[in-house]
């Protein structure tokens, strides 16, 4: 079994920056996609970002294309999300979600097998 716990998320000015992590436990690692997507008030969730865990190849949602920055560190385990400039449409749950089995198909939330808690970004104008 997987566990993903997110962190980082809080109220920000427009403009601004926050850094989320996903630290995982259990078996972690394998050929697989690990990724970021957010689920704003009333809206579907959203493919925000991903990466591969063998050679970390990322990809990322136009909307977020050159603000946004994911990484992740083996050692700990552990996934990040640097968001910059940070406009109000940015503002929802943050949640991280690992593949249990490798699909190319990074942007579809469905081939997500383990997810976390979420964590709340609010942009303010």
């Amino acid at each position: 079994q997987v566990q993903l716990v997110e962190s980082g998320g809080g109220l920000v000015q427009a403009g601004g920056s926050l850094r989320l992590a996903c630290a995982a436990s259990g078996r972690t690692f394998n050929n697989y996609y690990m990724g970021w997507f957010r689920q704003a008030p009333g809206k579907e969730r959203e493919f925000v970002a991903a990466i591969t865990w063998r050679d970390t190849s990322t990809y990322y949602a136009d909307s977020v294309k050159g603000r946004f920055a994911i990484s992740r560190d083996n050692g700990k385990n552990t996934m990040y999300l640097q968001m910059n400039n940070l406009e109000p449409e940015d503002t929802a749950v943050y949640l991280c979600a690992r593949q249990r089995f490798y699909s190319g198909n990074y942007q579809t939330a469905s081939t997500y097998s383990y997810w976390g808690q979420g964590t709340q970004v609010t942009v303010s104008s």
